[in-house]
């Protein structure tokens, strides 16, 4: 009987591990976005180049998502490469260029926050 119950101890276990290794990694890692054509991540992107642009009155303007990726947390965390128009008082401005930007969002409270705005190197 002994024997039983260890082994059955040691088959939750074999079961479990994998479970909880896969969570963690979910929970704390960056996933790449498939679709940046959805239209949510386009949503975060505009909501992150006007937000931005509210900030610091650039004039820049959302042209598209280039790529992402997304992290679960409180909420979810979006890491975008938007690509963006514009730009006031700068020497190229009108001319395409690349920023990185980060976007918390809770969507239990419809809420949205820019964490993060910077041109990509």
């Amino acid at each position: 009987m002994n024997n039983k119950a260890f082994f059955l101890l040691l088959l939750l276990f074999l079961i479990l591990l994998p479970l909880y290794a896969f969570a963690v990694v979910r929970v704390s890692g960056w996933s790449p976005i498939s679709n940046v054509n959805d239209p949510h991540v386009v949503e975060i992107g505009v909501f992150a180049v006007s937000e931005y642009d509210k900030q610091s009155k650039s004039g820049l303007k959302f042209v598209t998502v280039v790529s992402g990726q997304s992290q679960v947390v409180a909420g979810t965390n979006y890491r975008l490469i938007v690509t963006v128009d514009g730009g006031v008082g700068v020497a190229d401005a009108g001319a395409s260029k690349k920023y990185e930007a980060i976007v918390w969002e809770k969507p239990w409270l419809k809420s949205m926050n820019l964490t993060s705005f910077k041109p990509t190197v």
